[in-house]
């Protein structure tokens, strides 16, 4: 019968799909690794994006091809640009180096640790927390603790900025611990002091943790790098300790295998190109003309990759055609990857290949449930704020940050903020007016969407620091409820408003249906 050849179909296409999965784990061998994926994490100011930019501008000045390239948010940190980066280092440069370079992702801490993660493995291999010397362990950076924690993540401490401690002498081109023993008396008892000072709000966060030179169980001890991002001191020591650790903690994890694992990061429309997706390939291959099964706020959906480009070598970035065009990308690589309807695909989410079309249904099932278990996750009541976020890892941790400040959401959505969104939001006026309001976290609001906004009443903030956005909404609450104090004060002054017994304000018709809505506040 009909059904019976349906279902062999299906049967053949899922044992090859399972077939296929089984080989690529049995021949991953520890000799040939991948680029371990890194994250840099840590509170606002902490000198993140400067680590960054040094990190990818080692070779900028010397103007070399081959050099660090800038990626999709992603920074692919070759082989010889780490062993330039740590030429003065004698250790390091006698020791074998097996891996192919570092992959550097460049985002906020929470989309990196998405909660759509690919059979359990998260997109980060390990991570650099950045830690300010002056300032010590920060709220965020607390967070970021939580998260590696949870995540299981092995991390190591950047203690940066050490060219703020009082006469510092820089020395780039020597390891730290030498350009440490140089300094004067007095900056290395204030070194010391502030290194104790964040080792024990460590060990208030149960971490044990040390200075990398005297860390004798990376295992269990975290390992802290004096930096500065400024001068450049500690930079290959930072990058060499990453190195090392990786080799020698995660060659298991970091063998290479054939099974593809790769993220979406970034959807951006380019001119020129149209919607691209900008993906960090984790694992496998991408080859031209794949079959892609997304995951796009409507559920799945089937597109072909038409072009995976890749930025030229540094030097050739002047040229007007940035982007070099490959047939096939090796993990792990940052690849910019072109096609149809790409605009519908959601970031945070991961990639499935379908190798032959009885595939392609399969892939979209499987798809459907891992979205649609992360969304049961969110809960949403009747009244409350309407909540948009970039990518689907940062709307959770945005939902988890109001969850626990008791601020109810009614919506979410991800992506750009469009007037279907502001007409969403605007059911609130129905209901209560403090939760008229749309938080955007990390995405832009388009025009006509806040001009519908502006003529609904209906406020738009917008911040690319959760608490920013928590900050502003609170101020907006306070301010709400001042003004619905004022009013209330001075109409039962002038013309004197009997109260009921549920403490709304009754008088003959004269309020308005706002003001009265606005004086029955439940804050």
């Amino acid at each position: 019968s009909k059904i019976s050849l349906a279902e062999k179909v299906r049967a053949k296409a899922e044992a090859r799909i399972q077939k296929r999965r089984e080989e690529a784990e049995k021949t991953r061998k520890p000799d040939r690794l991948r680029a371990p994926v890194v994250c840099v994490l840590g509170h606002v100011d902490t000198g993140k994006t400067k680590i960054l930019d040094k990190l990818r501008g080692t070779k900028v000045q010397d103007g070399e091809a081959g050099g660090i390239t800038q990626q999709i948010g992603a920074t692919n940190v070759p082989l010889d640009a780490i062993q330039d980066m740590t030429k003065y280092l004698k250790d390091f440069s006698k020791m074998q180096l097996k891996l192919p370079g570092l992959l550097i992702i460049d985002t906020p801490g929470h989309e990196s640790f998405s909660n759509l993660r690919l059979r359990g493995s998260s997109l980060c291999d390990i991570a650099i927390l950045v830690v300010d010397v002056m300032h010590g362990l920060e709220p965020q950076t607390l967070e970021s603790i939580a998260l590696l924690k949870k995540r299981k993540t092995p991390f190591v401490v950047a203690l940066n900025k050490i060219d703020r401690l009082y006469e510092w002498k820089r020395n780039p081109h020597q390891s730290v611990v030498q350009t440490l023993k140089k300094q004067k008396a007095n900056t290395i008892q204030e070194f010391d002091d502030r290194a104790k000072e964040v080792v024990l709000q460590f060990a208030e966060q149960g971490l044990n943790s040390a200075l990398f030179h005297e860390n004798k169980d990376a295992r269990n001890y975290v390992s802290l790098v004096p930096t500065s991002a400024i001068s450049g001191d500690g930079m290959g020591d930072l990058i060499a300790l990453i190195f090392e650790l990786s080799q020698k903690l995660l060659a298991q994890r970091l063998s290479y295998s054939d099974e593809l694992q790769c993220h979406v990061m970034e959807v951006k429309v380019i001119q020129g190109l149209g919607t691209t997706i900008d993906v960090v390939l984790v694992n496998g291959k991408l080859k031209e003309g794949d079959t892609l099964i997304l995951i796009g706020l409507d559920g799945p959906f089937v597109t072909q990759a038409r072009a995976l480009l890749m930025p030229q070598p540094l030097k050739e970035l002047r040229v007007k055609n940035a982007w070099v065009n490959h047939k096939e990308i090796v993990a792990a690589q940052g690849v910019k990857v072109c096609g149809k309807d790409l605009e519908k695909a959601l970031a945070g989410t991961q990639i499935l290949v379908a190798r032959y079309p009885d595939e392609i249904e399969i892939l979209k099932e499987e798809q459907a449930t891992s979205f649609s278990q992360s969304l049961k996750s969110i809960k949403l009541s009747d009244k409350g704020v309407y909540v948009q976020a970039s990518t689907l890892g940062s709307l959770e941790a945005l939902l988890e940050f109001l969850k626990s400040s008791k601020i109810p959401y009614s919506g979410v959505n991800i992506g750009p903020v469009h007037k279907k969104d502001v007409q969403k939001a605007s059911t609130q006026l129905e209901h209560d007016e403090q939760y008229a309001v749309i938080l955007a976290f990390d995405v832009r609001v388009e025009r006509e969407a806040q001009e519908l906004a502006d003529s609904l009443k209906i406020k738009v903030f917008t911040a690319e620091i959760i608490y920013h956005l928590f900050d502003r909404f609170t101020e907006y609450r306070e301010e709400r409820r001042r003004r619905a104090f004022r009013f209330q004060s001075s109409s039962s002054s002038s013309s004197g408003i009997q109260r009921t017994q549920k403490g709304r304000t009754s008088s003959g018709g004269g309020l308005s249906q706002q003001t009265s809505h606005s004086t029955q506040l439940r804050i």
